[in-house]
C-alpha cells in the first residue's frame, strides 16, 4: 500500500495546479469549460492515474476493514487525485466502489448528486441497482463525516 500511496502522491502533485486553478466566473463559457475539461489529459497522467485508481479499488473491494480504511485515507490525503481520478466507461458496481472509497470526498452533497446520477443511469438502463448498493454499503464507512449520514447510510438509503 505504501508504494501505491507514493504513486498517488506524485499524481496528486501533477493534478493540484489544475484542481486548484481558479474558475473565471466572468467568462460566459465557464460552466461548459468545467464540464468538458479533462484534467488527466491536461496533466498528461491519464494512464498512470487510471492504473492507480484500479489498484486502489481492487484493494478496497478485496481488502479487510483496515485496508479499506487505508484506501479511504489515501483519497482523503490526496484531494486533487480524489477530485480528478475516474475510470471512463466503468460499470455501475465500479462507480459505486469508487464513490464508497472516496467516503464523502470534500462535500457530501456532491457525492449525493453523483449517487443520484448513477442510480438514474442504472434505472434508465433497466438495471436493478439495489443489490449493488447494498453490497457496496457493506464495504463502506459508518462514519458520519459531515452530518448527513455515513457513506453506508447513504448507499442503503438509495437502495430503498
Amino acid at each position: 500500500m505504501e508504494e501505491l500511496e507514493e504513486t498517488v502522491a506524485l499524481l496528486d502533485l501533477c493534478l493540484e495546479p489544475i484542481a486548484k486553478r481558479p474558475v473565471d466566473l466572468s467568462d460566459p463559457a465557464w460552466a461548459e469549460k468545467l464540464r468538458t475539461s479533462e484534467p488527466l489529459d491536461e496533466a498528461g497522467v491519464r494512464a498512470e492515474t487510471e492504473e492507480a485508481l484500479r489498484a486502489l479499488l481492487d484493494r478496497y473491494e478485496h481488502g479487510d476493514d483496515e485496508t479499506r480504511a487505508a484506501v479511504r485515507a489515501v483519497f482523503d490525503r490526496h484531494s486533487s487525485f480524489c477530485w480528478a481520478a475516474h475510470l471512463p466507461g466503468a460499470d455501475f458496481r465500479t462507480r459505486l466502489l469508487h464513490l464508497s472509497a472516496r467516503d464523502h470526498g470534500r462535500d457530501t452533497r456532491d457525492e449525493i448528486l453523483t449517487l443520484n446520477a448513477i442510480h438514474a443511469e442504472a434505472r434508465a438502463a433497466g438495471v436493478d441497482i439495489g443489490p449493488l448498493l447494498r453490497e457496496v454499503a457493506e464495504l463502506s464507512s459508518t462514519v458520519d463525516k459531515y452530518g448527513m449520514g455515513s457513506m453506508r447510510d447513504l448507499l442503503l438509503r438509495a437502495a430503498g
